[in-house]
C-alpha cells in the first residue's frame, strides 16, 4: 500500500465510495478511509434497514384497509422474524462494500483519519501524504443535553432491537421520529412522540402534516406537542420523562429523534484551515472547503440542500469531475423529500405556501384523491395532493403528496417538474392504465 496518493477520501459511505470508484476509473491513485462500518449509515443503519422494517407496516396497513372488502384478519408483526430479515441484508453490507472497493484495486484503511498539515494526515498513526482530500464522513444522531441523557437510545439502536418493548417514546418530531414511531406502533408498542413545539415536520405543508398526524393518531400514536423534555430518570417501573410544563410519562425505551449532527469535530480541520460549525463543513459552489485542496460532500457539508443519500451520490459525481476536469459550479436538480410513515408524506419543488404568496403567477391545485380509482381499489384511508402550477407556462413547479403511494408519485412529479412538462406534453404519451402514472394528467 502506498503512502502517497492523488486523493484521499475520508468516509466509506455512499458518497465516499462513489467518489473513490469514480476517481479510480479516471486513473487516480486513491485511498479511502472508514472508521466504522463500510457502506455508511444508509445501508447499515439508516434508510435501507428502515424500509425493510416498513415493509411489514405496509403489508399490515394494506390488510387493515381491505378488511370486509376482500380480506378477513389482520396479520401481526413478528418482530424477531422481521429483524432477522433485516439483518439478512445489513449483515452483508460491511464486507460486501469492502470487497467491492478492493475488487476495484482501491486502497482502503480502517481507522480514524486526522489532519496534521496541508497534504498530510494520519490514520491511527499511519502517515499519509496526498494532493487532495474529499471528506464524506456523514452525520450521527444528536443527543439532547437533558438530565439523564445517558438513558437515550438512537435510531441506530432502534433499527437493531431484538424485541420490541411494550412502551416506546420518541423525542423529536422530524423525519426519524415519525418514521420509527410508525414502525413501533405497527409492531404493537404503546408509542408516544414528544416534540418541543407545535410544528413537527416543519419543512412540510402544515395541513398535510396535520392530516398525517390524524392518521397516525387513529392508528394509535400519541403526540405530545409543546413539551420540552427536561429529564429522564430510571425507576423501578421504567424510565420517567418530565418536561418543562410538568408533563410526565413512563416508558420502557426512549429514542432521541431530534435530528443529526455532522461528523466533522474529530478530523483536526483547524490544522488545515477548514471552517466548520454545527451545520457542517463550509463549502463553496464547487464543494470546496476554505482549503481549496479539501472538498466536502454529502451529509457532512453545510449546504441548504436536503441531506439525502441520492444527493450525496449526485455531489460525489460532481466532485469526481472537479478533481479530473474542473468546470462549472454545481447545479442541483429539483430534489424530492419524503417521510416514510403511514401514509407517506412527500414533497418536491415550490411549496404551496410559497405559491400562495404569489397568486398572480402560481395556482395551487388542492386535490382529495381518496375516491380516485387508484386509491379506491385498495380502500386507502386518505390520499391528498397539492400541486403548484405556473400559470404562465402551464408547467408543474411543486407538489406535496400524502398517500400510501406518495413515494412513487413524488418521483413522477419530480420528473415532470425537472423536464418542464405540461398537460399537453403528458397527453402526447400513452401510459399504462390504471396506474398512479395515468393519474398524472389530472393533477395539473
Amino acid at each position: 500500500m502506498s503512502t502517497q496518493y492523488d486523493v484521499v477520501v475520508i468516509g466509506g459511505g455512499p458518497a465516499g465510495t462513489a467518489v473513490a470508484s469514480g476517481l479510480k476509473a479516471k486513473g487516480k491513485n486513491v485511498l479511502i478511509v472508514e472508521s466504522d462500518l463500510w457502506g455508511g449509515t444508509c445501508p447499515n443503519r439508516g434508510c435501507d434497514p428502515k424500509k425493510i422494517l416498513l415493509s411489514a407496516v405496509e403489508a399490515k396497513v394494506a390488510a387493515q384497509n381491505l378488511q370486509h372488502t376482500g380480506l378477513t384478519g389482520v396479520p401481526d408483526v413478528d418482530w424477531p422474524a422481521l429483524m432477522a430479515h433485516k439483518r439478512g441484508y445489513t449483515d452483508k453490507i460491511n464486507d460486501g462494500t469492502l470487497a467491492g472497493l478492493k475488487g476495484q484495486a482501491i486502497d482502503t484503511l480502517h481507522g480514524e483519519a486526522f489532519f496534521q498539515a496541508d497534504g498530510q494526515l494520519t490514520v491511527d498513526g499511519t502517515v499519509i501524504a496526498t494532493n487532495d482530500v474529499v471528506i464524506a464522513t456523514g452525520q450521527r444522531p444528536a443527543i439532547l443535553p437533558v438530565t439523564g441523557h445517558e438513558y437515550f437510545k438512537t435510531s441506530t439502536d432502534f433499527l437493531d432491537l431484538d424485541t420490541m418493548p411494550k412502551r416506546v417514546t420518541f423525542v423529536g418530531g422530524g423525519y426519524v421520529g415519525f418514521e420509527l414511531a410508525t414502525i413501533a406502533n405497527a409492531a404493537g408498542a404503546d408509542v408516544h412522540l414528544i416534540h418541543h413545539n407545535d410544528r413537527p415536520l416543519k419543512e412540510f405543508d402544515q395541513t398535510m402534516v396535520q392530516a398525517l398526524m390524524a392518521n397516525l393518531t387513529d392508528a394509535g400514536v400519541k403526540f405530545n406537542l409543546d413539551q420540552d423534555l427536561q429529564s429522564i430518570t430510571q425507576e423501578a417501573d421504567g424510565l420517567h420523562l418530565k418536561t418543562a410544563t410538568g408533563f410526565e410519562l413512563v416508558t420502557d425505551l426512549v429514542i432521541c429523534s431530534a435530528g443529526r449532527v455532522p461528523n466533522d469535530d474529530h478530523l483536526g480541520l483547524a490544522h488545515v484551515g477548514v471552517q466548520f460549525g454545527r451545520h457542517g463543513i463550509a463549502v463553496n459552489d464547487h464543494l470546496q472547503t476554505t482549503n481549496p485542496h479539501i472538498y466536502a460532500v454529502g451529509d457532512v457539508s453545510d449546504t441548504p440542500i436536503p441531506k439525502l443519500t441520492p444527493v450525496a451520490g449526485f455531489e460525489a459525481r460532481y466532485v469526481v469531475g472537479q478533481l479530473t476536469q474542473p468546470g462549472a459550479p454545481i447545479d442541483y436538480p429539483v430534489i424530492p423529500t419524503q417521510v416514510y410513515a403511514a401514509p407517506k408524506l412527500a414533497q418536491v419543488g415550490l411549496s404551496a405556501a410559497e405559491a400562495t404568496a404569489q397568486p398572480d403567477r402560481y395556482v395551487v391545485n388542492d386535490l382529495d384523491m381518496t375516491t380516485w380509482f387508484t386509491y379506491y381499489r385498495f380502500s386507502a384511508k386518505q390520499a391528498l395532493a397539492k400541486v403548484v402550477v405556473d400559470q404562465t407556462t402551464g408547467q408543474a413547479v411543486g407538489a406535496t403528496v400524502l398517500s400510501d403511494l406518495a413515494d412513487e408519485m413524488i418521483n413522477y412529479l419530480t420528473l415532470l417538474i425537472e423536464q418542464r412538462l405540461t398537460v399537453a406534453d403528458l397527453q402526447r404519451l400513452v401510459l399504462a392504465y390504471p396506474t398512479p402514472a395515468s393519474d398524472l394528467q389530472y393533477l395539473y
